[in-house]
């Protein structure tokens, strides 16, 4: 992947069962993996300057060249609450690759949009930038990665 390039486009949902099982029966968009974010596996992980403390369940699946991305807040308060709360289910984030997240993270932190939440899942790197004030939405910023297996799938592999 070269710096910049789009990479996934994830959307907030209230319950991701049911928006897994939508996208799979009306779209074909799937099969999904499932993972469950919270701290301690996601190391270094940050809302808003301090230490997280929510969970969330992340579905996602790739389509050629593009991965999509279920998130479901289950417990504690991030920016994903703060989205629901203001907007309801929708368009959340997009995800732009870059090899060296540091670097690009001070590159757009110079141009006004910092950090708003953060973390690193085994290898992967994500660093959410406040934009939505002027894109409509935020962007992250990640290096993709490698992340262990899955929890569960949908629909499930058997």
């Amino acid at each position: 992947m070269r710096d910049g390039e789009l990479m996934q486009v994830a959307y907030l949902v209230r319950d991701i069962e049911v928006a897994m099982r939508r996208h799979w029966d009306h779209c074909g968009i799937g099969p999904w993996h499932v993972y469950r974010f919270s701290a301690p596996e996601v190391r270094d992980y940050l809302y808003r300057g301090k230490p997280a403390t929510h969970e969330v369940l992340i579905a996602v699946t790739k389509s050629p060249g593009i991965q999509h991305e279920l998130i479901q807040p289950v417990s504690g308060y991030s920016i994903y609450d703060e989205f629901l709360e203001s907007r309801g289910e929708g368009l959340h984030h997009t995800k732009l690759y870059y090899a060296d997240c540091a670097k690009a993270v001070a590159d757009y932190a110079r141009r006004g949009y910092p950090v708003i939440q953060s973390g690193k899942f085994d290898a992967d790197e994500h660093y959410y930038l406040d934009t939505e004030k002027d894109f409509g939405y935020i962007i992250e910023l990640g290096n993709g990665g490698r992340i262990r297996e899955t929890e569960w799938r949908y629909p499930s592999a058997g």
